[in-house]
């Protein structure tokens, strides 16, 4: 008989994978300069950039492409067997990462392979958490355990930006170090005291499903990620042949991938589960809502790192850390309101909760957008609190909503499939971000370079090369704490300046206020697209209708397959 306890060592235990899993995502961001450096390779180098991308995206690519099939795994042969297999893998390979000994590009390449495998650790995790989460609690009380192990996935994401940005400036192989012990204690833990309590669905693995999801997305992402990038003397790479190829080749594989889940009996993506309207629309607000989440933590720290925190005295060496701390009531925001709104919404549905917290979290992106640049940071920190409030306010009623919906025996692939949504929708968030961004500088950057280097003596041909440094550059540099005037110019152009000026060029204060501007322009555009974003996703959200909680059909669990499970299944509404 289960122990009226365990549901509380499941908690516990799977919040602690989550939050590992998405420490890991974005823990990498702050410490990315210390990596670089202490493999002694330059991140801003011509054909470094496609290195610098990988060692970011990597794993978020590699977990959003096998959430599924993973989950669908954990349906088949047990949550908890799939959940403790992802702590190992991910422990092992967080091993290798701390390892590492190799300098140069070839060490940048096994930092990026070693990500990868951790991220196939840290999809195991995803994938099977919510659902060992559901199976252990009443429908009661999903909402509290969901939304606790929600937030701390999301909180996850920003605790990384800290964590990051104490230890890669101490030593930088302690970023990967720190998993390491937490690992291997929740490696064991999880062996000893998890076990399956869920349904299990004993069927055969689509393997041309998993192939076309796999080609289609991977192409897809792929292709974003070298969107971002430079081509053929245009600010981006959307005209690169290459990008064009993958894009609408990912597309049309992601279509055939449709057709083929339609029609094989044992289907990796069960369309059917559609028909469901929490689920339906609860994952389209879900996606909506990571579209406009995902590629605010690489604004913000563009705009701390880059522009604000060098106008306040900081030197561009310690911005990472001080971006990550200045970041904190993002966070706190995610902490206060996700379980309270996860207990409550046990009480009153999703509904409610939901669509609030979007329409909060709208207002906050609407806020963020009318600060100047060089702002008071108590306006920005209310701005952000609000944020997380409103992020926190939507999280956890929504996934609570989303696995109540759920037949027990396709909570595992349920999961996958929602993990799938929000860990694709951060890609393809982050492409979107960018580009927007890279838009709105590439308008005004170019001018406003050129004429601010003449200025300060800098010879016209020198400047008018220098303006011609692709955006996405700058966005780098800002992103990794870099002073990139310094490194441009060169010791000869330098040393024909006064000193004044030299020290004037290469100080904090000129290529932050430089690019502040350029940088407002693309600013309006980026937050302009979140606003739209997490408004649709309200009115995703309030298209839910009442409360959904699955009850089996006691009779039809031995025979119902899958698609007839979502439309046989006997749904009580509470409104």
């Amino acid at each position: 008989m289960r122990s009226p306890h365990y549901k509380w060592v499941a908690l516990s235990n799977t919040t602690l994978g989550v939050l590992l899993a998405t420490i890991n995502q974005s823990i990498l961001l702050i410490a990315l300069p210390d990596i670089f450096r202490g493999v002694g390779v330059n991140p801003l180098a011509p054909g470094n950039t496609s290195l610098l991308l990988w060692l970011i995206m990597g794993y978020m690519v590699v977990t959003a492409v096998l959430v599924v099939g993973l989950g669908r795994l954990g349906d088949m042969f047990g949550r908890v067997k799939m959940y403790n297999a992802g702590f190992a893998i991910f422990t092992f390979f967080s091993i290798m990462l701390a390892i590492t000994w190799m300098h140069g590009t070839p060490g940048i390449l096994w930092l990026i392979a070693m990500r990868i495998f951790q991220g196939v650790g840290g999809a195991m995790l995803m994938a099977n958490s919510a659902a060992i989460i559901t199976d252990a609690f009443p429908s009661n009380q999903r909402g509290l355990g969901l939304g606790l192990n929600q937030v701390s996935a999301i909180a996850g994401s920003f605790i990384g930006l800290v964590v990051g940005g104490l230890l890669a400036p101490i030593e930088w192989h302690l970023v990967f170090v720190v998993s390491v012990p937490i690992g291997l204690f929740a490696t064991v833990w999880a062996y000893l005291r998890l076990h399956d309590t869920g349904v299990r669905q004993h069927a055969r693995m689509d393997w041309w499903g998993n192939l076309t999801f796999a080609v289609g997305l991977i192409a897809v992402l792929v292709g974003i990620t070298y969107g971002i990038q430079p081509y053929a003397g245009h600010s981006m790479g959307w005209t690169n042949p290459w990008v064009l190829t993958a894009l609408i080749g990912g597309a049309a594989v992601l279509v055939l991938f449709c057709v083929i889940e339609t029609r094989v009996a044992e289907p990796m993506f069960h369309i059917g589960l559609f028909k469901v309207r929490a689920f339906a629309f609860g994952n389209l607000a879900s996606l909506l809502a990571s579209l406009g989440r995902g590629g605010l933590m690489f604004v913000l720290i563009i705009w701390l790192q880059g522009i604000w925190l060098p106008q306040h005295g900081y030197s561009f060496e310690r911005t990472p850390l001080w971006a990550g701390i200045y970041m904190l009531p993002l966070t706190v925001g995610f902490l206060v309101a996700g379980p309270v709104s996860g207990y409550l919404s046990d009480r009153f549905g999703a509904l409610l909760f939901a669509t609030g917290g979007m329409l909060v979290a709208a207002l906050s992106f609407v806020w963020l957008m009318e600060l100047p640049v060089n702002f008071s940071y108590w306006q920005f920190a209310a701005a952000l609190l609000l944020n997380g409030l409103g992020m926190g306010l939507f999280a956890s009623p929504n996934r609570a909503g989303i696995m109540n919906s759920l037949p027990a025996r396709q909570r595992g692939v349920g999961a996958g499939m929602t993990a799938t949504f929000q860990n694709a929708a951060m890609v393809l968030s982050i492409g979107i971000f960018f580009s927007l961004m890279i838009t709105g500088l590439s308008s005004s950057l170019p001018h406003t370079m050129q004429s601010g280097l003449t200025a300060q003596g800098v010879p016209a041909a020198q400047a008018h090369r220098i303006a011609g440094l692709p955006a996405v550059s700058v966005l780098f540099a800002s992103l990794l704490g870099y002073n990139p005037v310094q490194t441009l110019l060169g010791p000869a152009t330098l040393s024909h300046l006064s000193t004044a000026h030299q020290q004037y060029l290469t100080g904090r204060s000129f290529f932050p206020q430089l690019i502040s501007g350029p940088f407002a322009d693309g600013l309006g555009v980026a937050f302009g697209f979140a606003i739209a974003a997490c408004l649709v996703a309200a009115a995703a959200s309030a298209m839910r209708g009442g409360r959904y909680v699955h009850v089996e059909e006691p009779a039809a669990d031995a025979t119902a397959d899958a698609n007839s499970d979502a439309m046989a299944a006997l749904d009580r509404v509470r409104d």
